[in-house]
Order: structure tokens, then sequence, then C-alpha cells
């Protein structure tokens, strides 16, 4: 039995923007006049499709729903993503006129600007997922990778490696650092999350997918060998931190989805121990160390 499509898909394909190509030269106009920092923010083509279908759980991240609701000035966000009850050929018309507020996913608390954090979630597998690649595809200037193996990120979205590539050929500055799977130290870790030799096993699958993206110009990829206190996922200006607790599995800990705001330093302290582990504790990785072992 064929899924009924959601009002989104049906006003598309009115307009002939069911096509990720035409929807993003779509989304770039819109944004032009909306705002012009989120041109070139359109979600990737696995999202937009994962729209489309009725898949998504809740509400598209926010700088999105700001450009839909640009785009269909007399809908809702939230009313884009209703299921279309009618026939194929019947074209959904907008509710009674109402006022045209932009509800926030339920997901993602409305923050004041002067909040540093922008929204906080008990366990990394609560986070959405869409924000780990919203953050990405809209990064513009530094991406920096801190964790043991951050596997989860290639593995959910296996576009991301190609985003990092291209980002980079755009002038982006990339740095990526993950442990080195033969240090004491992903051994120790092993032991404290009750993973053992799973921690440096999970390192090599990790480097087996970032391999395409050592020694590409614009990447900066190291290893390092410390405790690891927290994973640290820095995009422009926000950035993801994974606390890590003793005993506990990485996807069951905390994240923090924090914001730089002058005049406050909790962006920048995590910042500073980044930069300190970069320059003090880190070392180059070379092409043949994340090759796959056989």
């Amino acid at each position: 039995m064929t899924a009924k499509p959601i009002v989104l898909k049906m006003l598309l394909q009115r307009r002939h923007l069911q096509t990720h190509s035409a929807f993003c030269r779509e989304y770039d106009r819109v944004a032009a006049a909306v705002d012009p920092t989120l041109r070139k923010g359109w979600p990737s083509r696995a999202q937009f499709y994962r729209w489309l279908s009725g898949d998504l759980i809740g509400l598209p991240y926010t700088d999105h729903c700001r450009i839909l609701e640009g785009m269909f000035p007399d809908w809702k966000v939230d009313q884009l993503f209703q299921i279309h009850d009618e026939g194929i050929d019947y074209i959904p018309e907008p509710p009674a006129s109402q006022p045209q507020t932009l509800t926030p996913p339920p997901t993602e608390p409305a923050v004041q600007e002067t909040d540093q954090v922008v929204a906080f979630y008990p366990h990394r597998s609560d986070t959405p997922k869409r924000l780990w690649m919203d953050l990405l595809v809209r990064a513009q200037e530094e991406i920096d990778l801190f964790a043991n193996a951050s596997l989860f990120l290639p593995e959910e979205n296996p576009e991301a490696i190609d985003i990092l590539k291209k980002k980079a050929a755009k002038g982006v500055r990339v740095r990526i650092l993950l442990g080195d799977p033969d240090h004491p130290a992903m051994e120790l870790r092993g032991r404290e999350e009750r993973l053992f030799e799973a921690i440096p096993g999970r390192i090599r699958m990790a480097l087996a997918y970032y391999r395409p993206l050592v020694d590409v110009e614009g990447i900066e990829f190291r290893l390092h060998g410390t405790s690891l206190y927290n994973s640290i996922f820095r995009y422009d200006d926000h950035m993801l931190v994974n606390q890590h607790i003793y005993g506990t599995y990485g996807y069951i800990a905390p994240i923090l989805h924090l914001r730089k705001v002058e005049g406050r330093d909790l962006f920048d302290t995590y910042m500073r121990s980044f930069e300190l582990i970069w320059s003090e504790e880190s070392y180059s990785i070379q092409a043949e160390e994340a090759a796959p072992t056989n």
C-alpha cells in the first residue's frame, strides 16, 4: 500500500521543485530575501528525500523551517509536514488565515540571543540526527572534530565525508583529531567504558571511513593519545560537546549544544582545550596508518 504524501511534496510538485537540484535553487533564491547567510544551507539530497517521504521525526532544523515558510508564506511549517489526505490531483489549500509564526522543532528549545547553551540532550542518542548534518552543511569557516573514533558520524551520515572534502575545497579550515588505536590510552578507555578491545577496533573502523580525507588539501588530520574528557565537534560558532562518564558508553552520555556568544566564555573554554591538545598532544597521521588492516 502506497503511503500518503505530505503537503510539502504536493506543493513542490505543483511548482516543479520536487527534485533536489530544483529545490536548492529555489532555497537560495528565498534565502537571499529572508537571510542571505542561509544561502547554500539547503538540506543534503538524502535529507531532502527523507522530508518528502514523510519519514522525518519532528520538524527540520530551524533555519530550514524559516526558508520553507518563506517559500510558502500561507503555510506554517508544521502544516507542510502533515499528511495530504486528498487525491494526488487535488492541490492542497492553506488553512484559514492565521498568524505566521515559526514553530521551532520540539526537540530544539527556543533560545534567547544571549544564551550560550542552545540545548542539552541527556544522551547523545537523543540528539536530532539532522542536527549533526545541518551544522556541518552550514559551516563556512572552521570545522574541528575531536574524538576517539567518531564512528557514528560517517556510519549514520555517509555523505559527511564527501561534504568535508567539498568544504575544504571551498576554503573551510577542517581539523580532524582521532584517537591512536595503538596508544595505551585507548586500551584504558576500553576498560573504563567496559568495551575493552572494542575501542581500538572502533577507532580502526573510523579511520577506514575517514581515510579519504588524509592528505586532502585544506584538511589537517592528526591522532592523539589523551584521556579524552569530552569529544568536541565545532562548526563555526556552534559546538556539540559529548560528555564522557566513567563506565558509560559514549552514546549514553550527554550532549551540550553550545554557541559562541560575545563576552561569555563557555564555548572558548572548550576551544582552548582543543587547541592545547592540537598543539601539544597530537601528531600527524600517514595515509598508510588510516588504511584498513586485513
